[in-house]
């Protein structure tokens, strides 16, 4: 009876045995590959399976996730022989499984190598002054060169991104004196420009002053001129009828005697000015005759189209 149970026993832990070998659940965004007497047979998804007893065995686990690696600091030279650490961070995915399993022994290693020889290439081929700037097209080549070498081991490259760009000491102490000369120029660069712009304000604030004053000074004479022309018309206008007046005035009756008499006073107001002004004067021998002188101013009346003139009065 001790003999049965012990037998029993041993078929039943024999059979759980046999389920744990032969029962696999794979878990989701992973993949097992399978191998059957040594030799590859299929991959597993995600999910429940059974395998052929002490046939079959899971002999790679792969995660489909994607996966970052670390890639340590390593001296890079630049193109110009100066010395940089550089490290940076890996972006991975298997894509195929048996590829992952069969086609390189140890994938992660492989790629961590190949990454870092492949930055030393890149970082070569720039000064170190771009190194900086360029970081972005070093990124894209490491990522290009990578997934091409990669992709017969079922790995798909992402993404290579640059951590930190560590320059030696004395190079970054230079580098900072650089910058600082730069930041100098470029403070005495804008200084002069904005010397130079201030100047050219105020000439060009001059020139427009200059300008506007001679627009003023042109608009003033032609203001001028409108004006002694306005003048000299209303003067000219007023003449004309105030001659148009006096031709009228001889027409009618007493007429003539009335200029007679005007011009005479106005002779003798004239020729009295002329003899105040000066204690000698030297006059023709006819300038005292009045009646001439009424004579001919009459003439020129008549000859304007007024009445004949009236003989003066001795």
């Amino acid at each position: 009876m001790t003999a049965t149970l012990f037998v029993a026993l041993a078929l039943a832990i024999l059979v759980i045995v046999v389920i744990a070998k032969t029962a696999v659940v794979v878990p989701q965004q992973n993949a097992y590959v399978v191998e059957r007497l040594g030799k590859y047979s299929r991959t597993l998804p995600a999910g429940f399976h059974i395998l052929v007893p002490f046939f079959d065995r899971v002999r790679y686990k792969h995660s489909l996730k994607e996966t970052a690696i670390d890639i340590a600091e390593q001296i890079c030279i630049t193109r110009d022989n100066v010395q940089v650490g550089v490290d940076g961070v890996l972006y991975m995915k298997v894509m195929d499984p048996k590829g992952a399993s069969y086609g390189v022994a140890d994938y992660l290693f492989a790629i961590t190598q190949l990454a870092q020889t492949t930055l030393r290439s890149e970082i070569g081929k720039i000064e170190l002054d771009r190194t900086f700037e360029e970081r972005t097209h070093i990124n894209v080549q490491v990522v290009n060169e990578l997934d091409k070498a990669s992709d017969p081991w079922g790995i798909k490259v992402l993404r290579y991104e640059i951590k930190n760009i560590n320059p030696p000491h004395d190079v970054l102490a230079a580098m900072e004196k650089q910058m600082r000369a730069e930041r100098e120029k470029r403070a005495t660069i804008l200084t002069s420009e904005g010397q130079r712009d201030a100047l050219i304000n105020s000439a060009e604030g001059r020139k427009q002053e200059v300008i506007k004053a001679s627009e003023a000074r042109k608009q003033q004479q032609v203001n001028e001129a409108d004006g002694e022309a306005a003048a000299i018309l209303a003067v000219a206008t007023a003449t004309a009828e105030g001659l148009r007046q006096v031709a009228a005035a001889t027409k009618v009756d007493g007429g003539a005697e009335a200029i007679q008499l005007k011009i005479a006073q106005q002779y003798i107001e004239r020729f009295g000015e002329i003899a105040g002004a000066s204690n000698t004067l030297v006059l023709p021998a006819s300038v005292a005759d009045v009646g001439s002188m009424i004579a001919l101013a009459m003439n020129a009346v008549k000859s304007a189209g007024g009445p004949p003139a009236p003989e003066p009065s001795p």
